[in-house]
């Protein structure tokens, strides 16, 4: 068979057959050669792969799944830049245990994250005390209405360019700021464009190219709820704020949880670590240390 054709980014993948787009925008529809299958590589809607066009009505081939810089499991999708964490500042009320843990989880997997509080103009307030639980937590919130429009110029630049996802609890807005920022039709809450989408209801993972370069993500019921089993000690790591208080403690290595002379405690104390924040932080590391104890079992 010849050499590659082209590189492309997998939009789709339904019943063996991948929709992939190429730099100039050309979609082809792939199969995996044999070869994938046999080393166990399974195309993943975000990756970017080598590929042999079809002629005509044939199908091209995908021949190489290029190097994935992150993937993950639920659901199956490969190389996200960005996952934009929606929180409500009112109705429903804001969990942010939720949100400790989808950025648990996309930092785990080498992902940045973007933290939107959206019907910022319901509960100021409310929108103002979340941004001061995430000082220093890497986040960049921003305080948006996307029923109205405020802040969603500020949010489209920042995804410009980028693969994203949102994710966040159920009411939050994730329909609404989709809609807001891309001139996206919903349908029973997931992405639809006007056009080139029917009605049915069966939905499939799937990128969606959008203004500016960029690409978000459309799949019903993204959660990264689910983290695997891990050592707890490797907790710390994903909570920024900790960082600049690292190698300071007295114990090496250190939970921050209840240690004497921790220098992460004392910056809780003097509050310059959110105490709920790191309230949180306990909460998950002590599930972590009973996972980590079971997980033979």
């Amino acid at each position: 068979m010849a050499e590659a054709y082209s590189t492309g980014t997998i939009l789709q993948g339904i019943g063996g057959f991948y929709t992939a787009r190429d730099e100039d925008g050309r979609e082809y529809i792939l199969r995996a050669q044999g070869k994938l299958r046999r080393e166990r590589m399974k195309p993943k809607v975000g990756d970017r792969v080598e590929l042999i066009p079809g002629e005509g009505e044939e199908h091209g081939w995908i021949c190489r799944i290029l190097p994935r810089r992150n993937e993950l499991v639920r659901p199956p999708v490969a190389n996200i830049d960005v996952i934009v964490i929606v929180v409500a500042a009112a109705t429903p009320d804001p969990d942010l245990m939720m949100v400790d843990r989808l950025m648990l989880n996309a930092r785990r997997a080498g992902i940045a994250v973007q933290l939107v509080i959206n019907k910022s103009d319901l509960s100021p307030d409310n929108a103002g005390d979340i941004v001061r639980q995430y000082r220093g937590a890497e986040v960049s919130p921003l305080q948006v209405c996307a029923a109205t429009g405020a802040g969603m110029e500020a949010l489209r630049e920042r995804l410009r360019g980028r693969i994203h996802a949102l994710a966040g609890q159920s009411g939050a807005g994730k329909s609404t700021m989709i809609n807001a920022l891309y001139g996206l039709d919903l349908e029973t809450g997931d992405l639809s464009r006007k056009i080139d989408r029917g009605k049915n209801t069966t939905r499939h993972c799937q990128l969606i190219p959008v203004e500016g370069g960029g690409m978000v993500l459309d799949t019903p019921g993204f959660s990264l709820l689910e983290s695997g089993v891990f050592d707890p000690v490797e907790l710390k790591d994903s909570w920024p704020e900790f960082t600049p208080y690292e190698g300071q403690c007295y114990f090496q290595p250190c939970y921050h949880a209840t240690e004497p002379r921790c220098a992460v405690l004392d910056a809780v104390a003097a509050g310059k670590i959110d105490d709920r924040r790191h309230g949180r932080y306990i909460a998950l590391l002590d599930e972590m240390k009973l996972r980590w104890r079971d997980r033979y079992d």
